[in-house]
């Protein structure tokens, strides 16, 4: 099926559900049971009905949706990303073509092995650490203890929960799309060293806190990596949305003309 992005004013009930059957039915039960419920007690309905706050599908990429809440999570956790840095802040738009990338690629991960792209525990929490020591908006306000690393998640309206699982998506991916890519691709020692002079130091406002070039090696070689991989895979993730069912919902969050990449696809 060839890929297509809508565009709808107002969406109408009966497209939700096409998409979100089982939200549909959750909905109507509360319905029932708020009907009933006024009919008993219509101070104690109106209420509980103004506490409620409902979520929005707002695309849907082969019958699987994504929500107004992916794409305010996608915004936040943008801090996390060395690659955003500099970028300015993450727009909705943006956000919304990392998610659309991210679905078409774990639903390819699921057709092929799944399994073989799993990290484990131990990798998913090396990675975190490192951010907390090493990422610079991390290291302005000390990340690496648990007092700074709580404020800085509460600074960002980030759960320690939704970090790990950002984490070990991204982490994933990238397995995923270095099995599938990587080969062939070489990093020489003098592009790290390039890029460590002229994109990362910038970064850092003291001095005292830059870390040395041989720390940060790895994760430079792999954003690196990630970029001459974005040549091979931009085309085979445009195949992917020519080939499957890609509805946006919310004219807000139109198509973006940009290419995905490794980072654009939210890996």
């Amino acid at each position: 099926m060839g890929s297509r992005t809508q565009f709808r004013p107002k969406s109408k009930p009966g497209t939700a559900c096409r998409w979100t059957m089982a939200l549909c039915l959750a909905f109507a039960a509360t319905a029932s049971d708020l009907a009933q419920s006024s009919a008993q007690n219509p101070a104690q309905t109106v209420q509980s009905t103004n506490a409620v706050e409902l979520d929005r599908v707002v695309a849907v990429v082969n019958n699987q949706a994504i929500l107004a809440s992916d794409v305010d999570d996608e915004i936040r956790l943008a801090v996390l990303d060395p690659g955003q840095v500099g970028l300015g802040v993450l727009t909705p738009k943006l956000a919304m073509e990392q998610l659309i990338g991210r679905a078409l690629i774990q639903q390819q991960i699921r057709q092929e092995d799944e399994q073989a792209a799993e990290p484990s525990q131990a990798e998913v929490d090396a990675r975190l650490t490192e951010i907390r020591k090493e990422l610079p908006a991390c290291v302005r306000v000390n990340c690496a203890s648990d007092e700074g690393w709580k404020a800085f998640l509460a600074a960002h309206g980030l759960l320690p929960e939704r970090v790990e699982t950002y984490l070990r998506f991204r982490l994933q991916i990238l397995r995923f799309i270095e099995q599938r890519f990587r080969q062939g691709i070489r990093i020489a020692p003098e592009e790290i060293e390039t890029y460590y002079r002229k994109e990362l130091l910038p970064q850092y406002a003291d001095a005292a806190t830059i870390p040395p070039l041989d720390k940060v090696a790895p994760r430079i070689e792999e954003i690196l990596l990630e970029r001459q991989v974005n040549v091979l895979f931009d085309d085979w993730l445009r195949n992917l949305r020519k080939q499957g069912d890609v509805e946006v919902l919310d004219p807000a969050l139109g198509a973006l003309e940009t290419k995905s990449g490794a980072e654009g696809g939210g890996a």
